[in-house]
């Protein structure tokens, strides 16, 4: 099981190819430092759900949204490795284009997500 980071590059990791085409790079971050790596791997993805039953099917490591593989952690399919690496993440944000007179649906809608 790795310990730090590092190890992962020992290991048989599932990448992920972003939409434009490029390797997502691992993010990880303790007490102040951040690191990205861009994990050895003989399977590159760009669909999570694959992704997950790949890892499912054993052998291989992976990197998820706690939120799309909480049940399976539940369940004790997956564990999760490099805890203290992983911080919680914060909550979404929303990106808008900014307009002076929003319409009346977009006024309500961020009214809705802001709690207001």
């Amino acid at each position: 099981m790795p310990l730090v980071p590092a190890d992962l590059m020992g290991h048989d990791c599932i990448r992920v190819r972003l939409p434009n085409g490029t390797p997502f790079r691992w993010h990880f971050e303790r007490a102040g430092e951040a690191l990205h790596l861009d994990v050895p791997g003989r399977l590159t993805l760009d669909e999570a759900d694959i992704a997950r039953r790949a890892v499912l099917a054993g052998g291989m490591i992976g990197f998820f949204l706690e939120q799309s593989v909480i049940e399976d952690i539940a369940a004790g399919r997956l564990i999760r490795l490099l805890e203290d690496w992983t911080p919680p993440r914060p909550g979404f944000s929303l990106y808008y284009a900014s307009r002076r007179n929003p319409s009346a649906g977009m006024a309500a809608f961020l009214a809705l997500a802001r709690g207001s």
